[in-house]
């Protein structure tokens, strides 16, 4: 496994090794021995898949606040998605800022999310499947989301948003997290 990391602190793009033959192919997508030597200490609670049928869908932007953070690894297992980290530690020199790659079953591209980030992602295909491993389990009470047209952020989205849940649609943005004392992490 390959381990490049990005502009924000602890969001790594991770790329597997695909050995094939005349059987087909064979990939290892987590090991807790590469990824501990990377600095990404994850110990796996959930493994979570999403499947989006349209094109332009959008999830998102999703987290969870203390003591539930999550860190979360993200891959595309079918189709295409733009796969968006959005950092919320206040500390952080890239507080507020936001980081996009392309995820596909064709690059095989897996992103780490560190605890303190928001996460959410458009579809580029049809039928996109994507799979999450966590580091803590899901607790609603502890789950947030921003919205994903908070001009405080700024995500220049690739396509025009097709299919969104009311949840996300509905989100507040930062201003109301701050103006109710909500910590974001």
């Amino acid at each position: 496994m390959r381990f490049q990391s990005t502009a924000i602190q602890g969001v790594k793009i991770i790329e597997s090794e695909l050995h094939g033959d005349e059987r087909g192919s064979f990939e290892r997508l987590f090991c807790t021995h590469e990824f501990t030597n990377a600095a990404i200490g994850i110990t796996i609670a959930q493994i979570n898949r999403s499947r989006s049928r349209m094109r332009g869908t959008v999830r998102g932007l999703h987290f969870q606040r203390e003591p539930m953070s999550e860190c979360k690894i993200v891959q595309c297992l079918c189709g295409t998605i733009f796969d968006v980290v959005v950092d919320l530690r206040r500390s952080s020199i890239t507080y507020l800022k936001w980081h996009a790659e392309l995820l596909s079953e064709w690059n095989r591209k897996a992103f780490c999310v560190p605890k303190g980030c928001a996460h959410g992602f458009q579809t580029l295909t049809d039928n996109a499947e994507v799979l999450y491993f966590t580091d803590e389990f899901y607790s609603p009470e502890h789950e947030h989301i921003i919205n994903i047209r908070d001009p405080n952020i700024g995500i220049e989205w690739p396509l025009p948003i097709t299919v969104i849940s009311n949840k996300d649609r509905n989100a507040p943005f930062l201003e109301q997290f701050i103006e109710n004392e909500v910590a974001l992490v």
